[in-house]
């Protein structure tokens, strides 16, 4: 599965989310008495209990997106309910339209920073000048700051039909690709959330008297926020940040549930402290990613993870020794044929006609590395994947005494 096709999974509960909002909209009658204060404070429940999720993770977008959206929902409910007639109804509704798609794309670029502390501090205070400008157009009755809102700058259709001002339309078009662009780039749950929020905002505010409907469509955003609150945090315990395998703990879960049939690989970068001290802990960087990119391809149903520093390891359910080590072979060769460029001050960052190839950098500054590899499988005197493993651990060293860039078992 390729990097676009891991990335747009992330917006299937987006997705998902909003087709089920449809399904509510629609069904909602069908709705107990006993709940039918979820029409009015479903918003608020939700945001609440997201709010207190982000808050003990400490994510600070997650909040403060939260935020916005509880504070939309709250402008609806008092000022939007009855009529786009009056002025303040159409500075209030026009305000919304601007600021909540652009605080929403806003946190999508902004890194996370944590909620306490003088970063949320700052996001929030920006967010409270917002609102107070809101505030000031609605009870002044600005007529020029409202007709600017309202101003049509495309004249035909379909720019011109529906309730959103121009400038709130073109606003939730552009953090809509903003955010799906920055979902493609992280491939972060909290991203492709602020995504969907922004459509699930688009589609309330588009009918911004049915409050039922409004009511709905805020409460899955904020839905989705909350759910990508717990997607990345579950993606940080159990992935490497560096290299984007699994890490040693979904590494520990994995062999809890191994039958009794399997193979082990461990892999370490061969000379990697010396090559971190030639060339810098930055390129050292880009040859774990490298590395990473190739083992998380191995064949053979084979699934790796980041063991720690330069090591990896792979398992293999279902396959004994000699099953595994032509997959082993084919990935040891596949990384020692690999060249890594090496980026001077004075190199262009384009390359020139066929020097950069499918293999990597074919030029005279670029460099290799190499593995080496112990593989072992259970058996009746390695009975548990701990023992396998320190039985591969044991080939990994005897690959590496009898001169790296092999495979030992």
């Amino acid at each position: 599965m390729n990097a676009l096709a891991r990335a747009s999974m992330l917006f299937a509960l987006p997705l998902a989310l909003l087709v089920a909002a449809f399904a509510l909209v629609f069904y909602s009658s069908a709705l107990p008495p006993s709940l039918a204060g979820l029409k009015i404070y479903g918003p608020y429940i939700l945001f609440v209990l997201g709010a207190a999720l982000a808050a003990a993770f400490n994510r600070g977008r997650a909040l403060l997106a939260l935020m916005v959206l509880a504070c939309a929902y709250g402008a609806q409910q008092a000022w939007l309910q009855l009529s786009l007639d009056s002025p303040v109804s159409r500075a209030v509704y026009a305000g919304l339209t601007v600021f909540v798609p652009l605080n929403l794309a806003l946190l999508a670029v902004l890194p996370e920073r944590g909620a306490f502390n003088r970063h949320g501090a700052l996001r929030l205070a920006v967010i409270a000048l917002e609102i107070a400008f809101i505030a000031w157009a609605a009870t002044t009755s600005q007529p020029g700051v409202i007709d600017w809102a309202y101003a049509e700058l495309i004249i035909p259709p379909p720019f011109s039909i529906g309730f959103i001002p121009q400038p709130g339309t073109a606003l939730i078009a552009l953090a809509l690709i903003v955010t799906i662009a920055m979902t493609l780039v992280t491939r972060s749950a909290t991203h492709a959330a602020l995504a969907g929020a922004i459509v699930a905002f688009a589609i309330a505010i588009h009918a911004p008297t049915v409050s039922l409907g409004f009511a709905i469509f805020i409460s899955m955003a904020e839905l989705m926020v909350t759910v990508a609150v717990l997607q990345d945090t579950f993606r940080m315990a159990f992935r490497d940040e560096l290299t984007g395998l699994p890490s040693r703990r979904a590494l520990n879960e994995r062999l809890a549930g191994l039958g009794k049939r399997y193979a082990i690989a461990m892999l370490d970068v061969d000379h990697f402290k010396k090559f971190n001290d030639t060339y810098g802990h930055d390129l050292g960087d880009q040859v774990l990613k490298m590395v990473a990119a190739r083992i998380g391809n191995v064949g053979g149903s084979g699934k790796a993870y980041r063991y720690g520093g330069e090591e990896f390891t792979v398992v293999f359910p279902g396959k004994e020794t000699a099953e595994a080590l032509p997959y082993l072979e084919a990935l040891r060769a596949e990384i020692e044929a690999y060249r890594l460029a090496l980026r001077g001050s004075d190199r262009p960052q384009k390359t020139k006609g066929n020097n950069r190839q499918r293999g990597g950098w074919r030029g005279k500054d670029g460099v290799s590395v190499t593995i080496s590899i112990g593989v072992a499988e259970r058996n009746d005197r390695l009975a548990t994947p701990q023992a396998v493993i320190e039985a591969a651990d044991r080939a990994l060293y005897r690959a590496k005494e009898k001169g790296r860039n092999r495979v030992s078992r």
